[in-house]
């Protein structure tokens, strides 16, 4: 499989991928943890069927230590119990926020609550701010169809 356009060679989306690269900084530099952060990436790429980023985020998880049960059992976190409380709300926040067009309302009240109870204020705007990103990466990446399997962890860092 070969991608439609090389966005890595083209002069526009080069372009727009340092300055979205430079937005995701405040993200990675809050407080929300990263394990989290790489949960939210991975269920919103499984969603959007992104292998790019499924291998990307997988990945970069397993390298910084997390566990293959749990990264094994993203998809089907909500039957899961190897995911914690704070988790389980970034993962249902991920997955409203991905699936906007499902809901006439966006995220429910019940979500927004359990980030709420979970998450300080930094942590939430990193939170909205992260599927936010995740989703643009993910679009980009599935319209031109960048292959996945031969990321290795840290290569774009």
């Amino acid at each position: 499989m070969e991608a439609r356009l090389n966005m890595f060679e083209n002069e526009v989306t080069t372009k727009f991928f340092k300055r979205l690269i430079a937005a995701s900084r405040p993200i990675e530099e809050s407080s929300l943890p990263k394990a989290t952060q790489e949960l939210v990436k991975i269920r919103a790429s499984q969603i959007n069927g992104c292998g790019m980023c499924l291998d990307m985020h997988t990945k970069d998880a397993a390298a910084a230590g997390e566990t293959a049960v749990r990264l094994a059992l993203v998809a089907a976190w909500r039957e899961a119990v190897v995911f914690t409380e704070a988790e389980r709300a970034a993962l249902a926040l991920a997955e409203e926020g991905t699936r906007l067009a499902d809901n006439h309302e966006g995220v429910s009240d019940e979500t927004w609550a359990a980030v709420r109870k979970n998450f300080d204020e930094e942590q939430i705007g990193a939170l909205v701010c992260l599927v936010a990103e995740i989703n643009t990466w993910n679009r980009l990446n599935v319209i031109v169809r960048n292959p996945a399997g031969e990321y290795q962890p840290g290569m774009f860092g």
